[in-house]
C-alpha cells in the first residue's frame, strides 16, 4: 500500500515537473498574455517562496555569476541567457534589444531619457552605447528594483553615465530642468507603466522638454499594449512615428517598439 502511494506521488510530481519547465512555458510562447500571466503571476510569486529572492535579486545572483565586471556586453548576456533558459522577466530582451541599439546609435544622443528602469538591462544597453560626455538619467519608482537596477549597472561599469532616480515620473519631469540642467532629451525611452506613457510625454512636451528631432521609443506598444499612446503619436501632427515589429521579450508572441520623432 505505501509502496503504491509512494509511486503515484512520484509520477505525480514528476508530471507537475514536465508541465511546469517545458509543457506550459512552450504552450505559452505565442500567447502574449498567457505568457504574462504564466511567467509573471504563477512562476515569479512560486520562486519567490522557493527561493526566499525576488526576481530582481535571483537575476542580479545571475549576472553577479557569470559576467564580467566592467563589461556591459557581458551583462547584458548574462541576463538574456537567464531569461532564456531559467526564468523570464520582462526586459527589452534579445529580439527587440538590437532594435533599440540601434535607434539609439542612430540618434547618438548627448541627452537621454528612460522611464522604466527595471532591473538595469535597458539601462545598460543605453549607456553603453553613448559618446563621453553624454548624460542618461533614468526613472524607477520602485526601490527594491532601483537597488538591484544600481548594481547591475556597476557591475557592468556605467555607473558614471547613468544617474538613477527613484520616484514617479510625473513628479521627475516638471523638475528635471531646475534638478539636472539639463534643456531638452535628444532621445527618450519609454518602458514604464504603460498607462503612463500619453500623460509622460504629453507632460514632455508642457515642460519644454522635447525639441525638433527629439525621438522617443515605446517598448511593449502591441503587449501589454499602449493603445491611446500609439493612436497619439500616429495621429498627431507633432510626431513622424514608425512601427519595429517584433516579439515580447523572450517569447514568440508579437510585440514591437514604436519610434516617434518629435517635429515640434
Amino acid at each position: 500500500m505505501l509502496l503504491n502511494v509512494l509511486a503515484v506521488a512520484a509520477v505525480s510530481a514528476a508530471v507537475l515537473y514536465v508541465l511546469y519547465k517545458w509543457l506550459i512555458p512552450a504552450a505559452v510562447q505565442n500567447s502574449g498574455w498567457l505568457a504574462l500571466i504564466w511567467h509573471d503571476v504563477i512562476v515569479e510569486r512560486v520562486l519567490n517562496i522557493l527561493t526566499g529572492l525576488s526576481r530582481p535579486q535571483r537575476m542580479l545572483k545571475a549576472v553577479q555569476k557569470n559576467a564580467t565586471k566592467g563589461d556591459p556586453q557581458s551583462v547584458i548576456a548574462a541576463i538574456d541567457y537567464y531569461c532564456r533558459h531559467k526564468e523570464w522577466a520582462m526586459n527589452v530582451g534579445d529580439d527587440k534589444g538590437p532594435i533599440l541599439d540601434s535607434v539609439v546609435s542612430e540618434v547618438n544622443p548627448s541627452t537621454a531619457l528612460e522611464l522604466g528602469t527595471y532591473c538595469g538591462y535597458s539601462t545598460v544597453r543605453i549607456a553603453r552605447l553613448l559618446s563621453p560626455g553624454s548624460k542618461l538619467i533614468t526613472v524607477e519608482f520602485n526601490p527594491a528594483y532601483a537597488a538591484v537596477a544600481r548594481q547591475i549597472i556597476a557591475h557592468a561599469g556605467l555607473q558614471n553615465k547613468v544617474t538613477l532616480v527613484e520616484g514617479g515620473s510625473g513628479d521627475l519631469i516638471p523638475k528635471i530642468k531646475e534638478q539636472f540642467g539639463i534643456t531638452s532629451f535628444d532621445f527618450v525611452f519609454l518602458d514604464h507603466w504603460k498607462d503612463r506613457y500619453l500623460p509622460d510625454i504629453k507632460l514632455l512636451e508642457d515642460c519644454g522638454l522635447l525639441k525638433k528631432g527629439s525621438v522617443l521609443l515605446a517598448d511593449n506598444v502591441i503587449c501589454p499594449g499602449t493603445p491611446e499612446y500609439l493612436e497619439y503619436v500616429r495621429n498627431s501632427p507633432r510626431y513622424k512615428s514608425q512601427y519595429f515589429q517584433s516579439y515580447l521579450e523572450y517569447t514568440k508572441a508579437e510585440d514591437g517598439l514604436e519610434k516617434s520623432v518629435f517635429l515640434g
